[in-house]
């Protein structure tokens, strides 16, 4: 057994309310809620953080900052990139997946070795909790099959659970970090660590006294005890970033996975980052190989609203039908794009894992479907899905909400930009957290 079973309704309390009021609280009330604010028995917003700024929102910082009162950079929006507006958290036992109908397809998944190991990534983990105090490491543990694994967002705000990496000292974050580092590829630590330092940024840039807009603004939690045999994984969250990763045997699934940035571009002490660079110029590769007729039926609009994410934090049951154009009529060059625009996303994973993974999508290549909203420049703010029984790929660049908004031109009215980008990778069917192959384990090994 681990430190928690399942949330009570009395647990799940703040974060159902934070969920639910975004949205049906409007104006002031949910850009309060957005900024980390709580509701008191009267219903007037009240701050939760340990920010010195009025209500929770940030003043004013260099370059004009964040107007007063802005929501802040990956607030959630109708298309489910964040817990709220109209959305809930799924249960784990009511768990099904992305499906294309509301129906699973089945037989996709299978328990099989990879002949990949996962030892360093089991050594790693128990290491981090074994550094862990006793108190510590109880907030962070939970059941293989706990809520908790749905329970994430991309909000700064969001109150989450687990180990809070600006909480513990220097020697135990590096140990999270060798935990990371055995978990993702050389890109993909590298991706999480500047999309961390960008939200620093952010903070800074906002005025500061935001300790949700920090490095150390990120949580461990653990699902099970870390096994080479038995089941286990862990999620690491906070804002623009969301990992899940689910082990068993040699078998891994570290999907969804969600990664995204306001700004995406920026110097923090003295680094340039650049983010999602690759993500943009693979979506525009495949996109400017199809032939005209082609993108005829890939191109649904030139126009894009500034959030078109459809499978993100709240919707791990959606119903995505199919769109765009499949990859069966592709050219071998065109498929060869199209498995070149998934690796950037699946390659955020340890490498041999990620190989596995490539090897999945590749047996469904034709079956796959390519859909774009958006102009086609290069600095255009577009929005690209990829979709297959074993993968979906979200990429949207959303209008600004906290970055560059001086004159108060953010929000969900404002133009889209590279600036504010959100992406997801999904494995449909049931494949998010393990959850298939944890039940075939469940059914067949014991």
């Amino acid at each position: 057994m681990h430190g928690h079973r399942p949330r009570t309704p009395e647990a799940d309390r703040s974060r159902r309310w934070f969920m639910n009021k975004a949205l049906l609280a409007g104006g002031v009330a949910a850009v309060a809620t957005m900024t980390g604010c709580s509701s008191d028995a009267s219903g007037t917003a009240t701050a939760s953080s340990s920010s010195g700024a009025p209500n929770g929102a940030p003043s004013g910082g260099p370059g004009g900052g964040m107007p007063t009162g802005a929501m802040p950079s990956g607030g959630p929006g109708g298309g489910g990139n964040g817990m709220g507006p109209g959305q809930s958290e799924v249960k784990y036992a009511d768990f099904k997946g992305v499906t294309t109908d509301g129906k699973i397809t089945d037989g996709l998944y299978s328990i099989h070795s990879t002949d990949v190991s996962t030892d360093g990534i089991v050594k790693a983990a128990q290491a981090f909790l074994d550094g862990l105090s006793a108190k510590e490491r109880k907030s962070c543990t939970f059941d293989v099959d706990n809520d908790e694994w749905l329970a994430w967002s991309n909000v700064d705000g969001y109150q989450r659970k687990g180990v809070r990496m600006g909480d513990i000292t220097a020697k135990k974050r590096d140990l999270g970090y060798a935990l990371l580092g055995a978990a993702l590829s050389a890109d993909g630590l590298t991706q999480t660590r500047n999309i961390m330092k960008l939200n620093a940024f952010l903070g800074d840039y906002s005025g500061g006294n935001r300790d949700t807009l920090t490095e150390g603004a990120y949580f461990f939690t653990f699902m099970g005890t870390p096994s080479t045999t038995k089941p286990w994984g862990f999620q690491y969250e906070g804002h623009h970033v969301a990992i899940n990763f689910f082990v068993l045997g040699d078998q891994v699934v570290m999907t969804p996975t969600f990664m995204g940035s306001e700004p995406t571009s920026a110097t923090y002490k003295g680094e340039k980052i650049t983010l999602f660079k690759p993500e943009t110029k693979a979506g525009l590769t495949l996109l400017r190989s199809l032939t005209a007729a082609q993108r005829a039926k890939v191109i649904s609009s030139t126009k894009k609203s500034g959030d078109d994410m459809k499978a993100g934090a709240g919707q791990d049951n959606a119903k995505l039908a199919y769109q765009g154009l499949v990859a069966k009529g592709f050219t071998s060059a065109q498929k060869q794009n199209l498995l070149d625009l998934v690796r950037v996303y699946v390659g955020n994973m340890n490498d041999g894992h990620a190989e596995v993974k490539m090897s999945e999508v590749e047996d469904h290549l034709d079956a796959t479907y390519f859909y774009w909203m958006g102009e086609t420049k290069d600095s255009s703010a577009f929005y690209y899905r990829v979709h297959s029984p074993v993968v979906l790929i979200e990429y949207d660049a959303q209008s600004p909400l906290a970055y560059g908004t001086k004159g108060g031109m953010g929000g969900p009215n404002g133009t889209p930009t590279q600036q504010h980008i959100h992406t997801i990778i999904r494995t449909p069917n049931g494949g998010d957290y393990g959850v298939d192959l944890l039940k075939l384990h469940l059914d067949n090994d014991h």
